[in-house]
């Protein structure tokens, strides 16, 4: 089936490329995603695949399989995600399709992520009447934001779903070759606000005061060699700000400061957290001084359940052939809100070789153009093997 896939998207390659083209033109912020989500809709719809409209901008479009029981609650149901938001950034690639908007582009690759789902499902759509189940399609608002994957998760877009697969565009790989990865992938991310509470006195009578200042400034070293001591996997904490006094003879009652945590996996993020605050009341305790914690979960981190990657993986290697499919053997530090979506529903996540070395969220940065058909065909066997090899279990 990978070839008929391939010969397909050879017939519908012009297609899906002007779809990516004209998404990167027109690219458009979090929780704005009008026009995109307008155009997800209408390609759909011409498709012959139902679509709802929830969140304003999030579109889910439904292919049910022909099959007699593709009703029923005993079929399989799969799911593909996109992200469809741009970043607040001016275009410099110089592109044909080049931004239109001022100050705006796709420069993480979403609009290849939302072309390419398309393109599956145009690949899918011709062969319905084989499918042993049904594909979910959605097409997701402000991920580079508050992330949308939870309030579509609440909206109940991943009911009934049996799997659910992702994926994203990499400058470390080469043009059209996937990268896997078992396990954690993407790091949870944390952000956190202490504010520090002592007395206030003259610079001379330090005796009569409790200093803020030296217990933030104790809390925050002690904090940043805390990753180590927690877990064996990587983890990066980060002080951003901090913030104390208006004089250099004042001894200060008051400091804050502000960062983030990046953690792989629930255990080890839970740990973290743990460990941060006994840290900051500790030394808070010893001190004398006040200390007011505000800590604030962000993206939980993608972790890759092993069958379904199991399933990538053979996929790809069909699909591209040994030489064009890597086990990355390094989780990433940077989040991605996809892990939601694998909190209700196995599944994996994984990469694209994007054409392009310069790093993502570069006003520079362009994918090459013919990774979206790539990624297209992948989306269509991944979700073809799931469907076609699980159901006879």
């Amino acid at each position: 089936m990978t070839q008929t896939f391939r010969r397909d998207a050879e017939r519908f390659a012009d297609e899906i490329k002007e779809l990516r083209m004209t998404i990167h033109r027109h690219p458009e912020m979090g929780n704005h995603e009008y026009r995109t989500a307008e155009l997800v809709e209408r390609y759909l719809n011409g498709l012959g695949i139902a679509t709802k409209r929830v969140l304003d901008t999030a579109v889910v479009g439904m292919l049910r399989c022909d099959n007699e029981g593709s009703e029923s609650g005993s079929a399989k149901t799969v799911a593909i995600r996109a992200d469809m938001d741009a970043l607040p950034l001016s275009e410099i690639t110089g592109a044909s399709f080049a931004s239109e908007v001022p100050g705006v582009m796709h420069a993480c690759g979403h609009d290849v992520h939302t072309a390419a789902a398309l393109g599956a499902a145009r690949l899918l759509s011709e062969h319905r009447g084989a499918l042993k189940g049904n594909v979910i399609f959605l097409f997701e608002p402000d991920e580079e934001g508050n992330g949308g994957a939870e309030r579509m998760v609440r909206e109940g877009c991943l009911d009934g779903v049996t799997a659910v697969f992702g994926a994203h565009v990499s400058p470390d790989l080469p043009a059209g070759h996937i990268g896997v990865r078992y396990d954690k992938f993407y790091a949870a991310s944390d952000m956190f606000e202490v504010k520090v509470k002592g007395i206030t006195s003259h610079g001379a009578v330090r005796e009569k005061g409790i200093d803020a200042l030296a217990a933030a400034a104790e809390m925050v070293t002690e904090l940043l060699a805390l990753p180590p001591k927690v877990t064996k996997d990587k983890c990066v904490l980060t002080v951003g700000r901090m913030q104390s006094g208006n004089a250099g003879n004042i001894m200060p009652g008051e400091a804050e400061f502000e960062g983030i945590i990046r953690t792989l996996g629930p255990e080890n993020r839970s740990r973290m957290e743990k460990a941060f605050k006994e840290t900051v009341r500790s030394i808070a305790d010893r001190t004398g001084t006040a200390a007011e914690i505000d800590f604030i979960h962000s993206y939980p981190g993608v972790v890759n359940e092993k069958n379904m990657t199991d399933l990538a993986f053979r996929a790809a290697r069909e699909t591209f052939g040994e030489e064009k499919v890597h086990v990355i053997k390094e989780p990433i530090m940077i989040s991605e809100d996809f892990g939601l979506f694998l909190d209700k529903a196995p599944g994996s996540f994984y990469h694209i070789g994007a054409g392009c070395s310069l790093p993502l969220h570069n006003p520079a940065f362009l994918t090459e153009e013919n990774v979206v058909t790539e990624l297209a065909v992948m989306h269509a066997y991944v979700v073809w093997s799931y469907l076609m090899e699980e159901s006879d279990e």
